[in-house]
């Protein structure tokens, strides 16, 4: 599924800007989308997810600074691995949801917390189901309908892989429901491009998501109410090659729990 709008809206942000870093992949896309977020004529910028640990793009961040604020939207080494170097080549305090990745005094976020940073009003979102950890990062301010970095709960293209048993379907779906309540936002996501009308994509994904749990009934209808992982695996996502095996096999391990637990 590629995650699309209905929108002819050019996607764009006043706020944020992203810098590639260079860890492309099957997982990555074309790699991850370090954010950097100032508003026009502050001294001073935010930057969410670092990225890896290449040094060459850490020290890119690093001289656009000064650098107020490291932000990381879950824990994934994808984004959260230059964290720790940024801090050192920055002082910028590191701040995520999971406190394993808070760095030089940054506190753990919060949810609903409003953080004012370099000019910039940032309102955390928790949005679990990725990963329990996740995150997103709502701008109010940006343009007329506001932008939200999405990290991997929501990508620029296709769609996210549920870290099961730490990401559950449960969750995510409640997540997608909250991420479309903030309307036509800007969608900045963590890999690939950025995409129009949140709502628009967040339903897309819950539809994407809906019919998939409808494929895997009718899976269990053939192999058995017990089948395993791997069967379902097979005979839902036959045509995905061995390179995402694993990140099939967990998210329909993630579908097979949020059914099998609606049945108790």
């Amino acid at each position: 599924m590629n995650s699309t709008s209905s929108s002819s809206t050019q996607p764009r942000s006043t706020l944020a800007t992203s810098l590639l870093a260079p860890n492309p992949g099957p997982m990555s896309l074309e790699g991850t989308n370090s954010y950097l977020i100032s508003a026009a004529g502050a001294g001073s910028c935010v930057v969410v997810d670092p990225g890896p640990a290449d040094e060459g793009h850490l020290q890119s961040l690093a001289g656009r600074g000064p650098v107020e604020l490291i932000l990381v939207t879950h824990r994934h080494a994808d984004h959260t691995a230059g964290s720790l170097r940024l801090h050192e080549l920055t002082g910028a305090p590191v701040r995520a949801a999971d406190p394993r990745h808070c760095h030089g005094g940054g506190h753990v976020l919060q949810d609903g917390e409003m953080l004012l940073a370099a000019g910039v009003a940032i309102n955390v979102l928790a949005t679990p189901g990725h990963t329990s950890d996740s995150v997103c990062f709502h701008l109010p301010d940006d343009g007329g309908d506001g932008s939200v970095l999405t990290g991997d709960t929501i990508l620029g293209r296709g769609t996210t892989v549920l870290d099961y048993p730490d990401g559950t379907l449960g969750d995510y779906l409640q997540s997608l429901d909250r991420l479309e309540a903030l309307g036509a936002a800007t969608v900045l996501p963590a890999h690939g491009p950025m995409l129009p009308s949140l709502a628009d994509v967040a339903h897309a994904y819950r539809e994407h998501r809906l019919e998939r749990l409808d494929q895997i009934r009718a899976a269990l209808d053939r192999l058995g109410a017990d089948a395993e992982v791997t069967a379902v695996a097979h005979a839902v996502y036959a045509d995905v090659g061995p390179h995402l095996r694993r990140a099939v096999e967990m998210s329909v391990a993630a579908q097979l729990h949020y059914l099998r637990s609606s049945r108790l």
